[in-house]
């Protein structure tokens, strides 16, 4: 299959014809026929296999033959980075559409509200928002969604493990009963279900690879204690071979922490957080996908949230409490049909942890020995309580008091 076999409009098949896009990916090839059809989707795939373009490219394409004065369509996001990617992905497909755009997230200045607010009273055809800011725009009264034909909820699974299932709800209230829905999550918890039946009407059905890595994701590990962890990765990220690096951490503490010491090594990295400013992240991650920036250290938040070419390695500094953000991790890398590798650090207590990622995945990951001149880590035994026993390690044995002299 071709892009040209779903007869987008012309200025929109321009438009992928100069971006230099031919065959749709197998979400996209699934879920675009549904959503022209104008079906109301639930659609199920992982990271990196093209899911945005697979529900912006029919929705440009309808725009393109509807009334381009209104609001027609609202998509809903988890993250203001990921908002503005998928911002940045409509203006690119939308080039010689002439269909407008708007990134609507908190986080910013005031000055940065007052834009948004001269931006939607001006009148766009795509609303991006994250859900608390879009809501404080529909109290003021600036925003008119009663032309509304289609509403997205991207990372819907993100979306409600953040808290914001109340707020969806909330927003539904302010749309046209009649709309097409469009429901993308990577995960299919029950909750999701839940979330479908209240607001999808028979909605079609999409399901590519749920819960499964990238075929082109080299996964390893190396069992360490948290005393070899920063050396261990010192010694990875000296490797000529990785050029774009994410390394990731589950607390902004242990990122803020683990930043400076990289630096203060003489590794150049900047830490990724949700205490920058919106100025600050939108600096890091600009100097990142310019590959000025090689190294990023961050916490979840830029899990879901970013869409960077190129992505050689991404490294687990720790083992991610639930394994879906494993799944999310690691797909930072070998996206768009490109390889990477996945690299992890598994210590003592977090063993029982990995386990159920390599459960939900169904396979084991490569266990990798310790580089030369490392002590030995901790033993792989996920289901034994000895696991959890620290080994003697000379390296860290006390010495002894001296024997006072008689």
């Amino acid at each position: 299959m071709r892009f040209e076999d779903f007869n987008f409009t012309p200025s929109l098949q321009e438009g992928l014809d100069s971006m230099g896009f031919s065959k749709p990916t197998p979400i996209q090839a699934e879920a675009i026929p549904h959503i022209l059809a104008g079906k109301d989707l639930i659609a199920c795939a992982q990271t990196g296999t093209g899911k945005t373009a697979s529900y912006l490219l029919p929705l440009l394409h309808k725009i393109e033959e509807e009334d381009k004065s209104v609001i027609d369509a609202v998509i809903l996001s988890p993250t203001r980075e990921l908002a503005l990617q998928i911002d940045q992905q409509i203006m690119g497909l939308a080039y010689f559409t002439g269909c407008t755009s708007i990134a609507v997230y908190g986080g910013g200045d005031g000055i940065n509200y007052e834009q948004q607010k001269r931006a939607l009273r001006d009148g766009v055809n795509i609303i991006v928002a994250t859900p608390g800011r879009l809501i404080a725009h529909l109290t003021s009264g600036i925003i008119d969604l009663k032309h509304v034909k289609h509403l997205v909820l991207d990372e819907a699974d993100r979306m409600l493990d953040m808290g914001f299932y109340d707020d969806i709800v909330r927003i539904l209230s302010y749309l046209p009963a009649e709309r097409q829905n469009l429901l993308f999550s990577a995960t299919m918890p029950p909750k999701i279900r839940a979330l479908s039946k209240k607001m999808l009407k028979n909605p079609a059905e999409v399901n590519i690879a749920i819960s499964k890595p990238s075929e082109g994701i080299l996964q390893q590990a190396y069992l360490v204690y948290d005393e070899q962890k920063l050396e261990l990765l010192k010694k990875i990220l000296g490797n000529s071979e990785y050029k774009s690096v994410i390394v990731f951490a589950s607390r902004k503490e242990t990122v803020k922490k683990l930043n400076s010491a990289l630096n203060r090594k003489g590794i150049s990295s900047e830490a990724f957080h949700s205490d920058l400013n919106q100025e600050a992240r939108e600096d890091i991650m600009m100097r990142f996908k310019g590959k000025s920036l090689s190294i990023l250290v961050g916490t979840d938040v830029i899990s879901r949230g970013i869409d960077v070419e190129g992505i050689s390695l991404v490294v687990n500094y720790d083992v991610p409490p639930d394994p879906e953000d494993y799944i999310h991790r690691i797909g930072r890398t070998a996206r768009a049909e490109n390889t990477g590798t996945a690299i992890t650090f598994i210590n003592d207590k977090d063993q029982h942890r990995f386990a159920r990622i390599e459960t939900l995945m169904e396979r084991e990951v490569e266990k990798l020995p310790l580089p030369e001149g490392f002590a030995e880590g901790p033993v792989y035994a996920p289901k034994s309580k000895s696991s959890q026993k620290r080994r003697f390690n000379p390296k860290w044995k006390k010495k002894p008091k001296a024997k006072p002299k008689t």
